[in-house]
């Protein structure tokens, strides 16, 4: 059952960064670089699709 939620998050993660027009590889390649540093709500909240900084293409 935890697997089966873990991939639900994760395709519903991917596909908000579809529908915001973000490369759903970038995103997570920026997400797993910065989500370590995270602490705080805030943090967290940056981490979020459409408002992450993406590296530059």
């Amino acid at each position: 059952m935890a697997g089966a939620n873990a991939s639900a998050n994760l395709y519903s993660l991917l596909q908000t960064c579809k529908v915001n027009s973000i490369n759903g590889y970038d995103y997570l390649q920026a997400l797993f670089v910065a989500l370590p540093n995270a602490q705080t709500a805030d943090d967290y909240e940056a981490l979020l699709p459409w408002r992450i900084k993406l590296p530059a293409a």
